[in-house]
C-alpha cells in the first residue's frame, strides 16, 4: 500500500506539472502574474521554516530549533552572509540541545 500511495503521489505531481506547461502563453505574459511568480517563493519558504520548526506532533513545540531560527533571523536582519546565518543557527540549536 505504501509503494501504491508513492507512486501516485509521483502521478500527480507529474501530471500538475503537465499541467502548468499546458497553460497558454499569453496567460503568462501578463504582468500581474509575473510579478507575483517574483514574490512567491519567499513567503513559501518562510513557510516551511516555520512548519519545521515549530510544528510537533500536533501541538506547536518551542525547542532548540526555534533558538536557532532566532539567531538565523537576527543575523538575516543584520545582513550577514549567508554561510555564517546558516553556521550561526545550526551552531546555536546544537549548544541549546547539548546544555538541554
Amino acid at each position: 500500500m505504501l509503494w501504491l500511495t508513492v507512486l501516485a503521489a509521483c502521478a500527480g505531481c507529474f501530471l500538475l506539472k503537465l499541467a502548468g506547461w499546458s497553460v497558454p502563453r499569453r496567460w503568462l505574459d501578463r504582468p500581474r502574474l509575473q510579478r507575483a511568480a517574483v514574490l512567491l517563493p519567499v513567503p513559501l519558504l518562510a513557510a516551511l521554516v516555520v512548519v519545521q520548526a515549530f510544528a510537533g506532533d500536533r501541538a506547536l513545540v518551542l525547542d532548540a530549533r526555534a533558538a536557532g531560527l532566532a539567531v538565523g533571523g537576527a543575523l538575516v536582519l543584520a545582513r550577514a552572509p549567508f554561510l555564517l546565518v546558516v553556521v550561526a543557527a545550526a551552531g546555536t540549536a546544537a549548544a541549546v540541545r547539548a546544555l538541554a
